[in-house]
């Protein structure tokens, strides 16, 4: 049987999305590489297509109910199972606010996409992912959403701003939420924080880990077994609080 990746919130070369795609297609999946725009979707996934890769693009708007349906219509029809969703679409607000004068309205925004478009994913593609032998469900979380990750996290005063923070916090809830609600199912539910990655230009002269390597967070909990952890925060395979 085919197997079958989603990967949500793939916007450009240098993100976390796109090379997860990269790796679960060298492991063999078939990748549906999602972004808002057809025409961004085909085109970053017709760099990774070939060579054996089997790698599609896919409209996807998690905001958008509408947009959801018509991916899980296309995956039924095509596949009629899925094995893997990366919710990796994420929302930001600006740098340097703080909550007390925080733009509320970036801040739902960005919850709305976090969130709210991870939830409604996630609850629209269950059914599929319920067909799967061993199906995994990734939240791609950050540590700007714990209170322990001293450089980003939510007391660290880091400028990611509350907005990105909250949601991301409020992502490790609904992942512990799901995970319990699912926990004698097959279906496993974990968030995971790449690290500080340099998805921008200067990032690694400053510190930043190789996308590679926060991608290859994120696949750990892809090749988690079946009999492995449920409903965590990790990076690189470690456990975070949060």
């Amino acid at each position: 049987m085919t197997r079958v990746a989603i990967v949500t919130g793939v916007g450009r070369v240098e993100g976390i999305g796109f090379e997860v795609c990269r790796q679960l297609a060298a492991e063999g999946f078939t990748v549906l590489l999602s972004a808002r725009r057809q025409s961004i979707a085909d085109s970053l996934a017709a760099q990774l297509a070939g060579q054996g890769n089997d790698v599609r693009g896919a409209a996807l708007d998690v905001t958008n109910v509408e947009s959801v349906a018509e991916l899980v219509a296309r995956v039924e029809s095509d596949f009629g199972h899925v094995d893997v969703l990366i919710n990796n679409a994420a929302g930001v607000t600006e740098f340097g606010q703080v909550p007390s004068t925080a733009n509320l309205d970036a801040a739902r925004s960005a919850m709305d996409v976090t969130l709210f478009g991870t939830w409604r994913t996630t609850q629209l593609l269950l059914p599929l992912l319920r067909r799967s032998p061993s199906p995994r469900v990734v939240n791609v979380s950050s540590g700007a959403g714990s209170h322990d990750d001293v450089a980003f996290g939510l007391h660290s005063g880091n400028g990611m701003g509350p907005g990105y923070g909250i949601a991301k916090a409020a992502l490790n809830a609904l992942t512990d939420a799901l995970a319990f609600e699912l926990r004698d199912t097959p279906v496993i539910v974990n968030a995971v924080c790449p690290g500080f990655t340099a998805t921008f230009p200067g990032g690694e002269s400053m510190g930043a880990r190789p996308v590679r390597d926060g991608a290859a967070s994120v696949m750990w909990a892809v090749r988690i077994p079946d009999d492995g952890p449920r409903g965590g925060f990790y990076r690189d395979g470690q456990p975070l609080p949060w």
